[in-house]
């Protein structure tokens, strides 16, 4: 399959009782490349296509390097062997749990306890894979500026292609696009009853995922690398 993005993605076990059913919130699951039908989830505001159509083609996931085109002179398979590298010279990260949190308008997993690792790791991984980043041009900048940066962020996107990453890196697992201040209260009690008790205590993050961009816009996961350092 062809790919026009590359990005590392946290993605949850195939094997996780709480990853299948967010996998399913969402309606696209990117480690199989297919769509899945919505759980029934009764007191919504509004359908679950409607919630989540906006993160839908990304698949459940934590962007780690985001989305970035090969720079010229790299290939896939020079990204997935720095990838394997990278991966095995990462420790593990181990944080308290998980929890459905309100990020900004839209609704978001986050880990709860001490990021310290965890943003440092990610981190690394920017840095790490930056040489494979193509530079963003004037309309992807000018588009991403439209959103309001401060001066940090502005920065990141100058210097790494992405506004939200080093210092300003928070790590989260998307699950809804933006709602009203009342849909968003009463989606994330939905979500409280049927996820959150299905979330992992502790919540460890002991592997990363090369995903790619299909030309339809769906992501896919390439490959799955375990931190091994």
């Amino acid at each position: 399959m062809k790919f026009n993005r590359y990005a590392l993605y946290y993605v949850p076990p195939a094997n996780s009782d709480w990853g299948a059913w967010a996998t399913a919130w969402l309606g696209w699951d990117a480690a199989q490349g297919a769509e899945v039908a919505h759980p029934d989830v009764p007191g919504l505001p509004l359908p679950i296509s409607d919630i989540t159509q906006t993160p839908r083609k990304y698949g459940l996931h934590a962007t780690i390097k985001p989305p970035m085109r090969l720079a010229d002179g790299h290939s896939a398979e020079d990204l997935a062997d720095a990838c394997a590298t990278l991966c095995a010279g990462l420790n593990p990260v181990r944080l308290d749990g998980l929890a459905v949190e309100h990020l900004g308008r839209f609704l978001a997993l986050r880990p709860q306890g001490d990021e310290t690792a965890l943003n440092a790791l990610a981190a690394r991984c920017v840095e790490a894979l930056d040489p494979f980043r193509a530079p963003p041009g004037a309309a992807e900048l000018e588009r991403r500026r439209k959103s309001g940066l401060n001066a940090q962020q502005d920065a990141n996107l100058l210097r790494w292609g992405y506004p939200f990453v080093m210092d300003q890196f928070r790590f989260h697992i998307t699950l809804s696009g933006r709602l009203s201040q009342n849909d968003g209260i009463t989606t994330k009690a939905a979500l409280d009853q049927h996820l959150s008790p299905l979330l992992p205590v502790p919540f460890d993050l002991s592997e990363l995922a090369l995903a790619g961009e299909a030309e339809d816009g769906r992501f896919h996961v390439i490959h799955r690398y375990a931190l091994s350092g």
